[in-house]
């Protein structure tokens, strides 16, 4: 299995947190988003993935993109140990926090939307980290309140990681990234603090990864 990976994209941390939750051996095949005016826009990284984006996942000599589709493959081909729950409805709330967080929060503050702020309409830094805290803060306060459920434990949903978790971390790991105040979530941040805890999230880091 080979995961094409840029150490600071959010969607390829999920994936990486998921594989080192289930033990599953893997190569990176670094793609830099940045060198030489992004590796990901080549033609030879467009026949792998169309979109030109990170992550891309190969498998038994096929390759498909989009994180949340890798999470549920993983889960899928490798059941054990589960990170989605057993009954439907939890397996339902899992994915509501992970798309709550990969489809509507993360696309919002993307580095090709940021670019595309800057470069197009002219948005100075500031400007920019306002876009970006402004978002967090709303997707964050939705959050909050959902993880105020007696579903919630020690992560997102009980007591053992899940799909959820693996998609959280990194955007808390963002947020601080770019200087975003999240004292008014404490439930997200206790959460988050106790995900990095464990050697799985800490391997998946931006910081141990090869590229960085």
């Amino acid at each position: 299995m080979k995961l094409y990976s840029y150490y600071r994209s959010s969607a390829a941390y999920r994936v990486r947190i998921a594989l080192a939750l289930k033990n599953i051996p893997y190569d990176i095949e670094a793609v830099s988003l940045v060198n030489n005016g992004g590796e990901h826009r080549t033609e030879a990284y467009a026949a792998l993935n169309p979109q030109r984006l990170v992550p891309s996942l190969e498998d038994g000599g096929k390759v498909f993109g989009q994180s949340l589709a890798m999470l549920e493959y993983l889960e899928e081909k490798y059941p054990e140990p589960p990170l989605l729950p057993t009954d439907a409805l939890g397996r339902a709330r899992v994915r509501s926090i992970a798309l709550l967080i990969a489809a509507d929060t993360h696309p919002l503050n993307n580095m090709r939307v940021l670019k595309y702020l800057v470069n197009q309409f002219g948005f100075s830094e500031e400007q920019k980290l306002q876009w970006y805290h402004h978002w967090i803060r709303e997707s964050f306060g939705a959050l909050e309140r959902m993880l105020q459920s007696p579903e919630t434990g020690l992560f997102c949903h009980g007591d053992t990681p899940t799909l959820a978790d693996c998609c959280l971390v990194p955007q808390v790991y963002n947020a601080y990234r770019f200087n975003c105040d999240i004292s008014d979530f404490p439930t997200i941040v206790s959460i988050a603090k106790r995900c990095n805890q464990l050697d799985a999230f800490r391997e998946a880091a931006p910081e141990q990864q090869q590229d960085k």
